[in-house]
Formats: structure tokens, sequence, C-alpha cells
């Protein structure tokens, strides 16, 4: 602000950092420059946008959350999803992987228990190109940090399960080696050398996770059971 603004206007900025403003009535003196003759401080105090504190920030995690469930609920797990409703999800997810608020998950012990798949866009998962009567009711997915443990499970009709290892490659993103196969849950076959990926947990609180796949497949999974074990 220029001066002779400040003069006409009685306002005069002290610190446009502390917010500090000084006015009042001014007076011109015999040589030739106003003075005040009533001062005021006035301090202005800005405050940060509601979603950069911390009730504001998880309010809006909450609110990303609602949109992405609220969006997968009718997809039949990603089953009956077109290609914009996978792009729509896409970009939801993305949103919701933007607050994460464990940065390191695998140094977190959210990551353990048992989850419940909600969405994904992996056709070998899905199988929706199956009878609907064929395909898995319910999917799951244990992790088990600390024995670095990874499981799959089916439902009803066939509950076919696989067990593996996972590998750490940095505090986000696993390795996986997939070992055993259970038929109907009672057969065991050795799974093949190749039956290994990657997987990057995006995003992970105390009801929902994201992962990413190598292959490019998101993963959606809401806690089932946090206390769950994987047997050794």
């Amino acid at each position: 602000m220029a001066l002779t603004s400040c003069l006409k206007t009685g306002v005069v900025p002290m610190s446009p950092t502390t917010g500090l403003y000084l006015s009042g009535s001014l007076l011109k003196s015999d040589s030739g420059f106003a003075v005040p003759t009533k001062l005021r401080i006035q301090a202005v105090f800005s405050f940060p946008p509601a979603f950069l504190t911390r009730n504001g920030r998880a309010e809006k995690q909450k609110q990303l959350k609602q949109d992405l469930l609220e969006a997968i609920e009718p997809l039949e797990r990603g089953a009956t999803a077109s290609p914009d409703d996978q792009l729509r999800i896409d970009q939801l997810a993305r949103k919701v992987e933007a607050v994460n608020p464990t940065k390191e998950p695998l140094k977190s012990d959210l990551l353990n228990g048992k989850w419940e798949l909600i969405y994904t866009t992996s056709a070998s998962i899905l199988q929706a190109k199956k009878p609907k009567f064929l395909r898995s009711v319910t999917n799951y997915q244990s992790i088990n940090v600390d024995t670095l443990k990874v499981q799959n499970m089916e439902t009803w009709p066939f509950f076919n399960s696989v067990t593996g290892d996972i590998r750490p490659l940095n505090s986000r993103k696993v390795a996986v080696q997939l070992k055993v196969f259970k038929i109907l849950g009672l057969i065991p076959v050795n799974a093949p050398e190749t039956a290994r990926g990657e997987l990057e947990i995006t995003y992970v609180d105390e009801e929902l996770r994201l992962s990413r796949g190598d292959k490019g497949n998101l993963f959606i999974l809401k806690m089932f059971d946090p206390t769950y074990r994987i047997p050794l």
C-alpha cells in the first residue's frame, strides 16, 4: 500500500506477516505530514481452511471413503463394472489414496487380519465369464506382517484357498510368492514357481485397505476380522 494511500485511508499496515495494522484519525501538522491523533492496533488473524485442521482432514477422509464405497456398492465387487465405471472407481480410489493416514503400511499392525474383497478389476478373481452360481460368493485376503505370510480364500461353492510368502520391497510394496493351493479347502497342491507377483498397499486404516498389483489391478477390501491369524 502506498504511503499516500495510507494517509488518505487512515490505515497503515505494520507487518503483512504478523497481521498487525495501525489505524486511527489523522491530523496534518505544521510540517506537512499527517500524524495520528488516535491510534489503535488491530490484529487480523487468518485461520487455515477447515481441511487443513485435524478434524477437517478426518472429515474429508471420511467423505472420500464414503463416496468410494457408495460407487462400488452396486457393481458386484466389480463383476458388472463397465469401462466407465472402472475409470470412475479408479479416480475415486486415487482421491482416497491421497489422504492415506498410514505412510508405511508394512510397519503397521493395521495391515494384519482378515480382509474382505469388495471390489477389484482382476478378471481372474471376478471370473465374470463363468455362470454366477460357479463364482465365489465372497473372497478374503489375510496378511501377517510379522510372519511375512499371505492367504487368499474363496467361499461357496468351492472354498479354494492359497497361502504364500511375502517379501518387503519397501515400506509399501511386497513381492508375493504363492506356495500351496488347497482345492475345496482340503486337497493341498504345490503352487508353481510362476505363481508370484507384487502388491503395493496404497491406503490402509482400521476399516479399509486399497492395494494395487503389478498387473495394474486395483483391490479394495474392508476389514472383516482384525484378530485372524494365518495358520502356520
